[in-house]
């Protein structure tokens, strides 16, 4: 199995001494030193494993810094995983929350450790990969997503913490705010792209929950890959419309014949460019064909994902130009968010 975790990254480290006496006296740990230890994938949260002798949780809290306006909300997320974890066993199983900000420097909660295997850009070694197999990923991804959209989120609180009405319009409007207060640098095309969104906004059909942020890698599976046995990293989950999770899953599923920075602005190569794997439009075709879904207005819903995707990489490269992270890793992020709008432009001209 792929090494999933690395030693804490200078600067992101936790009191190991604050932390082990808070949940001493909430949790009934072994009496061993606690190992901290933080998850190599993530561009946004962190996220870390803490182990006291044979107890494992892992620790989200949200990134260093200031953090744009309602974003990285830790109780919300702890509210939507404890209602959502029964219906839909993917979603970890919340442990405990704490607006303390006293004990890690910020709000926090703990969730249960799931152990699998998270597929991104490699399959782990000795796996025979076959284009059937590519093909059943594929496939186990569109019906994972298909089952979240079944729950029927009126039998949960999940509306309490949502508001599906006007969701789409406060969507475009939000993320174009967002992209506005984070921006560095002059793109011709992010006008000419906020300017379509405004006036090809849809009119919402459906309203479920989604998770917003669904993609390969915040996903494990079993052993022999035949099963997602986790799904992750649920901070921006909600009550909306759900052809947006669809637009926001593809605009990460990348595939062989996009443009060379689309397929490896965020790192290396998805394994979803193998032979095998489906194409967008396969994944869009199969999604309508379980759910019984209209998605002739999906191109919009891609469009504006991939403009969801820009504003959330300019967000993390606007806090990495002002000092607020000096993780590496996001150094040319303003590469990436210049190719994701003239992709977004391409698409619409």
């Amino acid at each position: 199995m792929a090494i999933d975790t690395i030693p804490v990254r200078k600067g992101e480290e936790l009191d190991k001494e604050k932390l082990t006496t808070f949940l001493q006296g909430r949790i009934d740990l072994p009496h061993d030193s606690m190992d901290i230890q933080q998850f190599v994938a993530g561009h946004s949260n962190l996220t870390y494993q803490i182990k006291v002798g044979e107890w494992e949780a892992v620790l989200r809290r949200p990134p260093l810094g200031p953090v744009a306006p309602k974003a990285h909300d830790m109780e919300r997320e702890f509210q939507f995983l404890s209602e959502l974890h029964s219906l839909f066993p993917a979603a970890p199983r919340p442990l405990l929350m704490s607006a303390d900000t006293s004990i890690v420097g910020s709000p926090f909660f703990l969730m249960e450790r799931k152990h699998g295997v998270v597929l991104d850009t490699s399959f782990p070694h000795n796996t025979p990969v076959t284009k059937d197999l590519c093909r059943s990923i594929s496939e186990e991804m569109v019906e994972q997503l298909v089952n979240l959209h079944r729950i029927d989120y009126r039998e949960t609180r999940l509306s309490e913490i949502s508001r599906p009405i006007g969701f789409m319009e406060r969507q475009v409007n939000g993320w174009i705010s967002r992209y506005q207060r984070a921006k560095t640098d002059d793109i011709q095309e992010a006008e000419q792209v906020i300017h379509w969104l405004t006036d090809h906004l849809p009119e919402s059909k459906y309203t479920t929950i989604i998770h917003y942020d669904y993609k390969l890698n915040n996903a494990m599976f079993n052993e022999d890959l035949t099963k997602m046995i986790g799904l992750f990293d649920w901070e921006m989950a909600t009550v909306g419309d759900p052809l947006a999770d669809v637009g926001v899953a593809m605009s990460y599923w990348t595939q062989a014949d996009d443009p060379p920075l689309l397929k490896s602005g965020l790192g290396k190569e998805s394994i979803t460019t193998l032979e095998g794997f489906f194409t967008r439009n396969e994944f869009i075709e199969l999604y309508s064909k379980k759910s019984g879904r209209d998605v002739s207005e999906i191109d919009f819903y891609v469009t504006f994902a991939y403009f969801k995707l820009a504003v959330i990489c300019q967000q993390i490269y606007y806090r990495y130009q002002k000092g607020q992270t000096k993780d590496p890793r996001f150094s040319r992020f303003n590469d990436f968010v210049k190719s994701l709008l003239i992709h977004c432009r391409n698409s619409i001209v």
